[in-house]
């Protein structure tokens, strides 16, 4: 069954209250794009994914015009929707770094990984072809891969299994496509991010994030600066 949450995540009080609630990314990032910039962006980092937010996001060194963020934003609109069509994807949209849009896509370990496994099953492997076309159609995106894990076992242990569900998801990417610069992190997590509102079967995921690299914000505020 297809899954798809589109979650808004908090600027400020007053600007998500008043506004973003019920935005999509073209608008957001237009919101985002005229009172955010990097100094807002850090604080939205360390609200995505508990933690992994801090992960995305290319480092600009400034803040990034409303034109530019509504670029970004449309982009991000049309590669969720397409993510979202993706069996046993669960789509979120959420911001990088830089507060612009930017989209994670999870699956759970029905779709991927058995326990204490890394090995992808035959139904991951057509999801990741799928995602693996939605990448390769722009090179201007940027990913970060993290994996996750259940509680059994040693914190040691389960960092070792996130690392390889990570890595082993990259690599098949990689055979489907997608090039290696793309790529940006590729990391486990431990226990300490375990999601209690998931079964321990579905903290055994990896999470995809898609977000802009340093030439799509160039490209959008050439496209911005037209219009």
């Amino acid at each position: 069954m297809k899954k798809t949450k589109f979650t808004a995540i908090l600027l400020s009080a007053a600007l998500l209250l008043a506004s973003c609630g019920t935005m999509n990314n073209t608008a957001k990032g237009t919101a985002i794009g005229g009172g955010g910039g990097a100094a807002v962006g850090a604080i939205i980092g360390g609200l995505i994914g508990k933690g992994n937010g801090a992960l995305i996001g290319a480092a600009i060194g400034g803040a990034v015009g409303a034109g530019t963020g509504a670029v970004i934003g449309r982009k991000m609109d049309k590669k969720a929707t397409a993510a979202a069509q993706i069996e046993g994807a669960e789509v979120e949209k959420v911001q990088d770094n830089n507060g612009l849009d930017a989209v994670k896509v999870s699956f759970d370990s029905g779709i991927l990984f058995g326990f204490n496994s890394s090995a992808l099953s035959d139904n991951s492997k057509k999801s990741l072809t799928e995602l693996a076309g939605i990448l390769t159609e722009d090179n201007t995106t940027d990913i970060a891969i993290v994996g996750h894990t259940d509680k059994v076992g040693t914190y040691d242990a389960n960092i070792k299994v996130s690392n390889q569900r990570a890595e082993s998801v990259e690599k098949f990417l990689k055979q489907c496509g997608v090039p290696s610069k793309q790529f940006k992190t590729v990391e486990g997590v431990g226990y300490d991010q375990y999601d209690e509102t998931k079964t321990a079967a579905e903290n055994r995921r990896v999470e995809i994030f898609m977000y802009a690299s340093e030439q799509m914000i160039k490209d959008a505020e050439a496209e911005a600066s037209q219009n």
